[in-house]
């Protein structure tokens, strides 16, 4: 059995870029809050061992970083428990959303307690152990639909080109974490990447986030721009920006959050389309109300 290693802790000190001005009702659209045993069980099959990340030092990131709205993304190392995120999300109705992690077959009045509770999508995750993988998409997808919610993957968007088929006939927007989670050395000409564009101009999602997963070069993450410029050119109208707090599994140390937004100023230079990015886009995916 392989070592299940303890990840470092986040950026003590977030703060905002300083290359630019976060435009007003900016959204992250991808975070995680984390609970420890015992009042918050974590999976023996989990690919590692976070630190906490409770609901208030999450919110202060926000606060810090210039984010008047956040998304919760149910972490792996929870499993199918989502008690911790739908407690922050009830906490935090107008400002919060979330992403949840479910097996099939939830009766109907534990979907319905989600859906108040402000999820909004379901995740399916074949990279790290305690994730729902692909097995059951078409079942998920009818699931989505019928509940008004999307699906969001994190995958490697090398392994796209044998399921895109697939993925395309669900009836339900699609969202890709981390722009594909692939490292940078394989290229944007590669075809999982070609792929990943292809879903984006069809109408679907990605998040660009996840420099320091995909960046092979390290920080400042250079390699990763022509992949964030290729994505935001497909699609400018569906593309979001997320933390990825508390930045889980960053073995080589945490990532710095006022450097990820700063790159920003690198992955995508006009300042409209980072408005749309932060504000527009988001507000109309996770159905945060208020208009700025």
């Amino acid at each position: 059995m392989a070592e299940i290693r303890d990840c470092p802790a986040p950026d003590p000190h977030p703060g905002g870029p300083t290359r630019y001005r976060v435009p007003a009702g900016a959204v992250d659209t991808h975070a995680h809050v984390i609970g420890l045993p015992p009042a918050y069980p974590l999976v023996a099959d989990r690919s590692y061992t976070p630190p906490a990340a409770p609901a208030d030092r999450y919110l202060a990131m926000l606060d810090a970083t210039g984010m008047a709205h956040g998304v919760l993304v149910q972490v792996s190392v929870h499993g199918t428990d989502n008690r911790l995120m739908v407690e922050t999300l009830r906490a935090n109705r107008q400002r919060l959303r979330g992403i949840a992690v479910i097996p099939l077959g939830l009766p109907d009045a534990d979907l319905e307690a989600l859906k108040e509770a402000g999820v909004v999508g379901l995740r399916l995750n074949v990279l790290f152990g305690g994730g729902i993988g692909l097995d059951a998409v078409e079942a998920y997808g009818a699931l989505a639909r019928e509940m008004g919610w999307h699906l969001q993957f994190l995958l490697d968007a090398r392994d796209l080109p044998p399921i895109t088929g697939r993925l395309s006939r669900l009836p339900v927007p699609l969202v890709f974490d981390h722009m594909g989670h692939m490292p940078a050395s394989a290229g944007v000409d590669h075809p999982g990447f070609q792929a990943l564009l292809g879903l984006m101009r069809d109408g679907h999602w990605v998040k660009l986030s996840g420099a320091f997963r995909d960046s092979v070069a390290g920080p400042p993450y250079a390699d990763t721009v022509p992949f964030a410029r290729a994505l935001n050119d497909a699609a400018p109208e569906r593309c979001l920006w997320g933390s990825d707090w508390p930045h889980v599994a960053a073995w080589d140390g945490p990532p710095g959050l006022a450097d990820l937004l700063d790159l920003m100023a690198d992955w995508v230079p006009d300042e409209e389309r980072r408005r749309r990015l932060f504000v527009d886009n988001p507000r109309r995916l996770y159905g945060f109300e208020q208009v700025f």
